[in-house]
């Protein structure tokens, strides 16, 4: 193979002393890589690794690629999250159905036991106790002496107005015989007819005292049987407000008189009830109730409706209705607070749902109901509040779906998630 190079100076006699090392080493390498049979000219340059896609492309190529996911991931989350956050928002509520009201129904109402006939019992004079005979709880009969007021100034004025009427009773007997003796000697023309009539006034006057002194004993003969204090009726001692040697003061003359004894009848008993309006109608005379006490709840006692005011009171709104009770065997005692089971029959058709599913809104009564997920305020009308539940005489049917417990801002419109608990608002 022929090298062509170019002529060197004429100066520069020595290739190699002359030429810069770098050349030289460049110079030796190509020697030592091409042949020197082969022509330089017809052979192919080798392949030059960097001409296909290099480290640094790949590398570049798989960050834009893990860049891409990431974001796609990032997307895909929030895109989630803002899902889930919508869906969070969604309030979630509990449901019932109502349910359709029962054909009968037991109403129960408080009521406070009082004895048939009951009594405070006062001194009617003054004086100091004597002695007394009976202690709270004890059975008296009537006309048994309860206790003895010892009141020596009635005794006294008893005594005085005994004597008073027998003088008066001596003055009247001379005005009597003195008027027969002057209707004598009229008779003759003796006396006067004015003396006769004089004579005859005063008889007539002394008779009168005589009347007005005998009242007077038998006030006082009253007054003084009142020291003895007596049982008006049969029944039980409920309060003893005295003993021995207190001052007594008549009941008609101090403003503040001393109940002495507590007397109640508990062989019949009343019992007093207030029924409100909505459930008046249903209350009649002679019709049975039965009572329970807490005491002994599972003893049932009967009474029977014998009167009602037949009126409604303006403050409570309520009806005052008395039962009768018979106490012989003293199961119940005056007093007590029971309660009076009134057996109800209604041909309401009307549903009943809870009584913590009502909203109270300006425009009225409303209930939440929900219709495929959406609410809606639907308009009520009550026909009877059971206390934990109320019946609704016009606003919903069995098959509506009705939230229980809603909150004050519940709206038409909302979108809800229903969860259906049972009838009585509990899961």
């Amino acid at each position: 193979m022929t090298l062509n190079h170019a002529p060197y100076d004429e100066d520069h006699s020595d290739p190699e002393k002359k030429m810069n090392p770098n050349e030289q080493s460049e110079i030796d390498t190509e020697a030592d890589v091409v042949p020197a049979h082969v022509d330089i000219e017809h052979v192919e340059a080798p392949a030059n690794p960097g001409s296909g896609p290099s480290l640094g492309i790949l590398f570049f190529a798989v960050l834009l690629a893990a860049i891409g996911y990431g974001l796609y991931q990032r997307h895909a989350n929030e895109k989630k999250l803002t899902a889930e956050t919508n869906d969070a928002a969604i309030l979630a509520v509990s449901v019932v159905h109502p349910t359709l009201g029962a054909g009968d129904q037991e109403l129960v109402l408080p009521g406070n036991v009082q004895a048939f006939t009951e009594t405070p019992i006062y001194s009617r004079t003054n004086g100091y106790l004597k002695k007394w005979f009976f202690d709270i709880g004890a059975h008296v009969k009537k006309g048994q002496v309860l206790a003895i007021v010892d009141a020596p100034e009635i005794d006294q004025q008893l005594q005085q107005s005994r004597a008073e009427l027998e003088r008066m009773q001596a003055n009247e007997e001379l005005a009597s015989v003195t008027s027969n003796r002057w209707q004598s000697l009229l008779a003759k023309h003796a006396v006067s007819q004015q003396e006769a009539d004089q004579a005859r006034s005063n008889m007539i006057a002394a008779q009168a005292a005589v009347d007005a002194s005998r009242a007077n004993v038998r006030r006082l003969e009253q007054l003084q049987s009142y020291e003895r204090i007596l049982a008006p009726f049969d029944g039980i001692i409920t309060a003893r407000n005295t003993d021995i040697g207190d001052l007594i003061d008549a009941g008609s003359g101090s403003n503040n008189p001393r109940e002495l004894f507590h007397l109640a009848s508990a062989g019949a008993l009343r019992v007093y009830v207030s029924v409100p309006e909505v459930y008046s109608d249903s209350i009649h005379d002679t019709d049975t109730v039965q009572l329970t006490q807490d005491s002994t709840p599972d003893t049932k006692i009967t009474g029977k409706i014998v009167r009602n005011s037949n009126a409604i009171d303006r403050a409570t709104r309520t009806l005052n209705v008395e039962v009768d009770v018979d106490n012989a065997s003293g199961t119940l005692r005056t007093g007590a607070y029971v309660f009076m089971h009134f057996h109800l029959s209604t041909a309401s058709k009307g549903v009943t749902i809870p009584s913590n599913t009502l909203l109270f809104r300006a425009e009225g009564l409303r209930v939440g109901v929900v219709r495929n997920d959406r609410v809606q305020l639907a308009p009520i009308t009550i026909g009877h509040d059971f206390g934990s539940s109320v019946e609704i005489a016009s606003g919903l049917t069995p098959h509506d779906v009705v939230i229980v417990d809603p909150p004050d801002s519940l709206s038409t419109g909302m979108q809800v998630h229903p969860h259906l608990v049972s009838t009585r608002g509990r899961p």
